[in-house]
């Protein structure tokens, strides 16, 4: 398994390289060139893992396993789903028309804004509380097969999870 520094300079040398112009352009192309997006993507992990001395074949099966070596550590989780998170968004803006992935980068940043603000509501009450609401979110997303749509509770689902605690 890659050690948690391996991985955060993995995740860290992604987002930096994917955010160069070049590297965008090589993206955009291989779109062009009916090329899967996520095959260029893990072709720079897989660059970015030789540059670090690891075998990419070991490397990537090793991001598969990240969720259950590393689920106890918060931050590298964090990191981790950051790390998703981006690849989803440069294989977006290469695959999307520039108007398309505007709107869906909007849409997404009105749901962090949503999240946000459901979580600063979840910090006045009670950490028993707090974890009773994080359940419910957690199986409201399960059940709408971790749409995004339903990766927020509403104030008034929060204050119903913490009657039915009462």
């Amino acid at each position: 398994m890659l050690s948690r520094e391996q991985l955060i300079h993995l995740f860290n040398r992604f987002s930096f390289l994917t955010s160069q112009p070049d590297v965008k352009k090589r993206i955009v192309d291989a779109v062009k060139d009916k090329q899967e997006t996520v095959a260029v993507t893990t072709a720079i992990q897989e660059e970015i893992l030789l540059e670090m001395g690891v075998d990419p074949r070991f490397g990537i099966s090793c991001l598969g396993k990240v969720n259950m070596v590393y689920e106890n550590d918060r931050d590298l989780m964090i990191r981790f789903y950051g790390f998703v998170a981006k690849e989803e968004m440069v294989c977006d803006e290469a695959e999307l028309e520039p108007d398309e992935f505007a709107e869906k980068m909007h849409v997404q940043h009105k749901l962090q804004d949503q999240q946000l603000e459901m979580l600063k509501h979840m910090r006045k009450f009670h950490p028993d509380d707090q974890t009773a609401i994080l359940e419910m979110l957690h199986q409201q997303m399960e059940n709408a097969n971790f749409d995004n749509s339903a990766a927020v509770l509403s104030s008034e689902q929060i204050q119903e999870v913490v009657r039915r605690r009462i």
